[in-house]
C-alpha cells in the first residue's frame, strides 16, 4: 500500500515544531513519532517551499467585546426601547379640571425669523394663561435652526443663533404645555436636540416627530389627540388631507393636528362601524410673511395659526357638540368661559 501523501498542515506542524524545540530530536519526542519521520517530513516540506517561521507573534487580547457578552447587551437595549415605545403608543393623561376644557393647537412658531408674528404668539399665550379649563400644544418647528448649507440665511436675519435659543426658550416656558411636538427644523439638531432638556423637568409631554395621548376626564369620558408635526398625504383640493386620510386610514382619534407646510386646513369625518367623529387639522404658521413661499410662488392659506377645539363631557362621541372648533383663540376663551360658568351654576 502506498504510503499517504504529507498533508500542508503535516508541513507547516513539522517545520513549527522543530522551531520550536530547537532540533529534529527533540521535536520528534514531542510529537510522538519517530525522528526519522518528522526529517522526512521537514525536507518535504522545503521541497515544497515551506519555511519555518522566523519571528513569533505573541496572542494578543481581542478588543471586541465578546459574542455572549454582545448578544445580551443587544438584548437589554432591545428590552429597554421596547418598553420606551410601547409606554408612548397611547400615553395616559388625567386631567384635574371639572367641565369643560379647551385646547389651543398652536402652528409653527418660527420664533427667529423676522417674519414671524411675534406679538399675536404672545398673545395667545397669555390667554391660555389666563384663560381657566384652557391648555396648549404645539405641532413643532420652534425656530428657524438653519444647518449646513441653510446656515448662511442666519445672514438674512436680525436675529442670531445664539438668541434664537433664548426665544425657544422663553416659549417652552411661557405657559403649561399639554403637549410639544419637535418639527423638522428642531430635529436638524441631530441627538443632541436641547428641548429634549428644556423640557426635561416639565409637567408637559415631548416627542419628535408625533405623540398620541387619551385625556381622562373627571367625568369618566376620555378623548384621543394624535398630535404630529406632518401627516403623509397631500392634495391641492384639500389643505386638511394629511389628518384627513390618517383618520379614515384607521387612527381613530377624536383629534387629529399637524402643521409643517405653512397652510391651514380642517375637515370632520365620521368613522361609520363606531360612529366616532374626528375633527382633523391642519394649523398654519406663525411665519406670516415667508421667502421661501415667494420665492416658490406658493399661495398663501395661511388662514388659522391656533385653533382651539373645546371639549364638553356631557355630550357622547358621536354628538357634534362634543368637540367644537374655534379658529379664533379669543372667541373660543370666551365660549370656554360661558360654558364652565353655567357648568358651576
Amino acid at each position: 500500500m502506498p504510503t499517504p501523501r504529507m498533508t500542508d498542515e503535516q508541513c507547516r506542524e513539522a517545520l513549527a515544531a522543530v522551531a520550536e524545540h530547537g532540533t529534529i530530536t527533540e521535536a520528534a519526542k514531542a510529537l510522538g513519532i519517530p525522528r526519522g519521520t518528522l526529517d522526512r517530513r521537514v525536507q518535504i516540506a522545503r521541497s515544497r517551499g515551506f519555511k519555518a517561521a522566523e519571528f513569533a507573534i505573541p496572542d494578543l487580547p481581542d478588543e471586541r467585546v465578546p459574542t455572549p457578552e454582545l448578544l445580551k447587551r443587544r438584548s437589554v437595549q432591545f428590552e429597554r426601547l421596547s418598553v420606551a415605545k410601547e409606554a408612548r403608543r397611547l400615553v395616559p393623561v388625567e386631567v384635574a379640571i371639572d367641565g369643560p376644557i379647551g385646547i389651543a393647537h398652536f402652528g409653527d412658531p418660527h420664533v427667529d425669523d423676522d417674519g414671524t408674528n411675534i406679538v399675536a404668539l404672545q398673545r395667545h399665550v397669555e390667554l391660555i394663561n389666563k384663560t381657566p379649563g384652557m391648555m396648549a400644544g404645539n405641532v413643532g418647528d420652534y425656530h428657524n435652526n438653519w444647518i449646513g448649507r441653510l446656515a448662511r440665511l442666519y445672514g438674512e436675519q436680525s436675529t442670531s443663533a445664539k438668541d434664537a435659543w433664548q426665544l425657544v426658550e422663553w416659549l417652552i416656558h411661557a405657559c403649561p404645555w399639554l403637549y410639544l411636538v419637535s418639527g423638522n427644523h428642531d430635529l436638524w439638531s441631530g441627538t443632541g436636540d436641547p428641548l429634549v432638556w428644556m423640557t426635561r423637568q416639565l409637567p408637559t409631554l415631548h416627542q419628535s416627530s408625533g405623540l398620541r395621548l387619551e385625556l381622562r376626564l373627571p367625568s369618566g369620558r376620555s378623548l384621543r389627540i394624535n398630535a404630529r408635526h406632518d401627516f403623509k398625504g397631500h392634495s391641492q383640493w384639500n389643505t386638511a388631507h394629511g389628518p384627513s386620510k390618517a383618520a379614515q386610514m384607521g387612527w381613530r382619534d377624536h383629534i387629529l393636528t399637524c402643521g409643517h407646510t405653512h397652510v391651514s386646513g380642517y375637515q370632520v369625518v365620521r368613522d361609520p362601524a363606531t360612529r366616532l367623529i374626528s375633527h382633523a387639522l391642519r394649523v398654519g404658521s406663525y411665519k406670516t410673511y415667508d421667502r421661501y413661499a415667494d420665492e416658490q410662488g406658493l399661495p398663501d392659506q395661511n388662514i388659522f395659526v391656533c385653533p382651539v377645539t373645546i371639549i364638553d363631557p356631557r355630550y357622547a362621541d358621536d354628538d357634534p357638540r362634543f368637540i367644537s372648533v374655534f379658529f379664533d383663540p379669543e372667541m373660543a376663551a370666551d365660549v370656554l368661559k360661558c360654558l364652565r360658568r353655567k357648568k358651576a351654576a
